[in-house]
């Protein structure tokens, strides 16, 4: 995971954990903002989504990883870890994804 440069404007990136906090092929989840956000090292590329299915809630952080794709456990709907699309019914709706950036060795999400 190296350094993102660049100059983001106050408050566009919120710090939630040390930059080794999620190995490769792991996740983690994290408050943020009084939400729920999973973040997922695949191949130590970083991806964050709000832990939520669009369909009926149920977290996302349980289900199976498949390469850039994560699987409700409740109903199997598919969502894409890059982009947040919902890729199958029974969800029609994304998932909010977040950029991720490692910056002074800590992981932050960017948020709006």
């Amino acid at each position: 995971m190296a350094e993102v440069p660049g100059a983001a404007p106050p408050g566009a990136w919120i710090d939630v954990a040390a930059a080794d906090d999620v190995p490769r092929g792991e996740h983690r989840v994290y408050e943020v903002d009084a939400r729920f956000v999973v973040i997922y090292n695949i191949g130590g590329e970083l991806y964050a989504i709000e832990d939520l299915c669009t369909h009926d809630g149920n977290p996302l952080s349980d289900g199976p990883v498949e390469g850039h794709e994560v699987t409700c456990t409740r109903h199997g709907a598919r969502f894409c870890l890059r982009t947040g699309a919902a890729l199958s019914p029974p969800a029609y709706e994304p998932v909010t994804a977040f950029p991720v950036a490692v910056r002074a060795g800590r992981l932050c999400i960017g948020v709006d």
